[in-house]
């Protein structure tokens, strides 16, 4: 089983090592490149004033962050989400990474190596070098619908993302379900329809026809391996 957690932060600011903290988390579970409806969502106190030019940007302020956990109260909860064998799928992976890690590891909780991780705009880059591979461009070049994307929040973004990535990867296939029922995408929510079942249907050979394909048998065809 291939679990990966799709994911996505917001920040104050570029400089994990400069002092910008994360104010946000959004992740998404997918497992064998299918979502499974898990999400993890936190908003995060980053205990220093958020500037007006990352506002912005994702519109989190310093007043809509302070009553939220700080990350030494939430780091694991994400933590415990990703669990110990889901692999990290983020869009500019070593920015997202970066801050995880360097925050994470100065509140004494566990950091991710790089093994275990996928940078979809690496991938995006592979297959279209030279194009536009931001997020919004590659939703348009998919038709991912991210008309709710006004600003950039980290929950949305995984979802869009989680998209993306089945596109990159060839595309969301069905699973070839052996089942009563099947699952279908109706407006955004996932609804079950119940399978018509039909009987076999019984083939009855006439004796005219049985003796003409035993002749036809006897008279085309040589040591046939079913007559064995």
């Amino acid at each position: 089983m291939l679990r990966e957690i799709v994911f996505d932060t917001e920040t104050t600011g570029f400089h994990y090592d400069g002092g910008d903290r994360l104010i946000e988390i959004g992740a998404v579970e997918l497992i064998n490149h299918m979502p499974t409806g898990r999400v993890y969502h936190q908003y995060i106190n980053p205990e220093r004033d958020v500037p007006e030019d990352a506002v912005k940007v994702h519109g989190l302020t310093t007043e809509f962050l302070q009553n939220y956990p700080k990350l030494s109260e939430i780091a694991q909860d994400f933590i415990d989400f990703v669990g110990d064998d889901g692999i990290l799928v983020a869009h500019n992976a070593t920015f997202d990474i970066n801050f995880i890690n360097y925050e994470f590891k100065h509140k004494g909780f566990k950091t991710y190596s790089w093994d275990r991780v996928v940078d979809t705009l690496e991938i995006a880059r592979n297959k279209f070098p030279g194009a536009r591979n931001n997020l919004d461009a590659l939703c348009r070049r998919f038709n991912i619908d991210n008309s709710a994307r006004t600003k950039h929040g980290a929950l949305l973004d995984a979802e869009l993302l989680a998209e993306v990535y089945l596109e990159l990867l060839g595309g969301a296939e069905p699973s070839m379900e052996l089942s009563h029922n099947i699952k279908e995408k109706v407006s955004g929510a996932e609804v079950v329809l119940e399978r018509t079942y039909r009987a076999p249907r019984s083939f009855v050979l006439t004796d005219e026809e049985e003796n003409l394909h035993q002749e036809f048998l006897s008279n085309k065809i040589s040591d046939a391996l079913w007559l064995k």
